[in-house]
């Protein structure tokens, strides 16, 4: 991002309007992608390894479907998109 650009909020009601031209199943697999990835960077260490690897495998099934309806949606653990 350039120095100069102030990042603007996004009004509610555009935002609205945006995700009521993406399909239902595209937004249940963002949300899904996004927690898992939330997920994935806080399970560290050993302990975690079973609850990591769950949630790898449910960020890898919601990225199939977003990259399915748009490449640049899918979501990276730890990461922005």
């Amino acid at each position: 991002m350039h120095p100069s650009v102030v990042p603007v909020p996004v009004p509610d009601a555009v935002a609205l309007l945006i995700g009521s031209q993406v399909p239902v199943a595209v937004l249940h697999a963002e949300m899904t992608a996004v927690e898992a990835a939330t997920c994935v960077t806080v399970c560290r260490g050993e302990q975690y390894r079973e609850a990591r690897e769950y949630n790898l495998g449910r960020l890898a099934a919601a990225n199939k479907m977003l990259a399915a309806h748009d490449p640049r949606l899918v979501v990276h653990p730890g990461g922005a998109r």
